[in-house]
């Protein structure tokens, strides 16, 4: 199906992050096939109309734990470890199938909602949040975070071990790629080196990415530090966990011997700052990380330390944050900002996402810039980064299919969603807490 979006200001995120007017955009399948300022010849299956608005490639959302929507809110108040142990590990021993599938669903409409088109997610029941995504239509890499609490592993028998085998065979490379399945440790403190060596020899293996939480609290970092004598990037390194396409979430505590590291091996940095900043864990050195050649995208984590997935709250953070943490107005621009969330995220998740350039997945937002928050606009670029709201956003279209339009999900049941959320999720896990 060939599709024409004409009548719209076009945010390529190329590398010198042009802004192109009176834009049109050919979709070609799932694909982008060209992008210019005249007319393209030819008949068009359908043509768009972008009502003079913002078109920008869609976000990647590149750290995230979708099915922790329904703990919004829950356990507010705890540092990180007291969260977890006291409120979030008990509500996640109730889970069961029906539950993830509802509340995947509620955090897949929300993120779809605020233009996101691509994700990374971490969880438990992976392969029903691998059967949401397929329907909702957006694009996936997912894992389930391995784990290992003992010494000793029979991968034939560990279970994170046989459900990262059954992951593999039956999702990765799904429908052309929308979903691919990455190895994953938690976490260096939630595992031991036995899973570590598996984790990446099976990744080499099988040609899969890396998932892993990395330094995001002090205790944490210096725990490992204790125990290893090195940082986990450091110790997780010593066994080829990053021999691979890699992204590690946090890394608020990392040093710049571990920046070297990865820049070395590629390894993208998944900077999460609102979860961060309200969890007290830290602000990560962004831009020293930056300057030190790592690639740095952007993600929310969890609902449940974030407490929404309007990516443009976490684009605008991390738009600011640093400016200030630096004393510096210039530490990051909002071009910079916009990269993280868009190019660098797909590089990362190793997808042709981000830009708008032929030959690129068809994963594109339209942005209202009628809208009182984004008048006037003296810059399109710094409106997107400090202006705009997840509620701007007008159309998602992700692999050249439009998911929502108008405020309207065409591939959620929203109704449905929030009966199930309501009448079965929220009693199974929180009756009697």
């Amino acid at each position: 199906m060939s599709i024409l979006i004409h009548n719209c200001t076009a945010v390529l995120m190329d590398e010198a992050g042009t802004v192109m007017p009176n834009a049109y955009v050919v979709v070609e399948g799932t694909k982008i096939r060209s992008v210019g300022t005249e007319r393209p010849w030819g008949p068009f299956d359908q043509e768009i109309d972008g009502k003079g608005n913002v078109l920008m490639p869609g976000f990647v959302n590149a750290h995230t734990h979708v099915p922790m929507t329904a703990m919004r809110g829950y356990g507010d108040g705890n540092n990180l470890q007291d969260w977890l142990n006291h409120y979030i590990f008990p509500v996640e021993a109730r889970w069961d199938d029906r539950a993830i599938r509802c509340c995947t669903d509620l955090g897949l409409a929300e993120m779809i909602a605020s233009g996101v088109t691509s994700i990374a997610d971490m969880y438990m029941h992976t392969d029903v949040i691998a059967q949401e995504v397929a329907a909702a239509g957006i694009s996936a890499n997912l894992s389930c975070g391995g784990v290992q609490f003992c010494d000793g592993l029979d991968p034939a028998t560990h279970l994170d071990c046989v459900i990262q085998r059954e992951l593999t065979e039956k999702w990765h490379n799904y429908n052309d790629g929308q979903i691919r399945i990455d190895a994953s440790i938690h976490a260096e403190y939630t595992s031991r080196k036995e899973l570590w060596q598996w984790m990446a020899d099976y990744a080499r293996e099988h040609d899969l990415g890396m998932h892993v939480h990395i330094s995001e609290t002090q205790a944490e970092h210096q725990a490992c530090l204790d125990r290893h004598g090195k940082t986990p990037i450091q110790t997780l390194n010593d066994y080829g966990v990053w021999d691979t396409r890699a992204i590690a979430a946090h890394c608020v505590w990392t040093t710049p011997e571990d920046w070297a590291i990865m820049a070395e091996k590629g390894i993208s940095v998944i900077h999460n700052p609102i979860s961060n900043l309200k969890l007290g864990s830290g602000i990560a050195p962004v831009p020293a990380m930056k300057k030190a050649g790592v690639n740095v995208c952007l993600g929310t984590d969890g609902v449940s330390s974030n407490n929404c997935t309007d990516f443009f709250s976490d684009l605008k953070f991390a738009a600011i944050l640093h400016n200030g943490a630096n004393h510096d107005p210039l530490a990051l621009l909002p071009l910079d900002a916009l990269k993280m969330a868009t190019r660098n995220g797909g590089i990362a998740l190793g997808r042709q996402t981000g830009v708008i350039q032929g030959g690129y997945d068809a994963d594109l937002i339209l942005v209202d810039f009628s809208h009182l928050n984004l008048t006037p606009c003296h810059s399109v670029i710094s409106n997107l980064a400090y202006a705009a709201h997840g509620s701007d956003v007008v159309m998602n279209m992700a692999r050249g299919k439009v998911i929502y339009k108008d405020g309207d999900f065409l591939t959620i049941d929203l109704e449905r969603v929030r009966r199930e959320v309501a009448d079965y999720a929220l009693p199974l896990l929180f009756e009697n807490r």
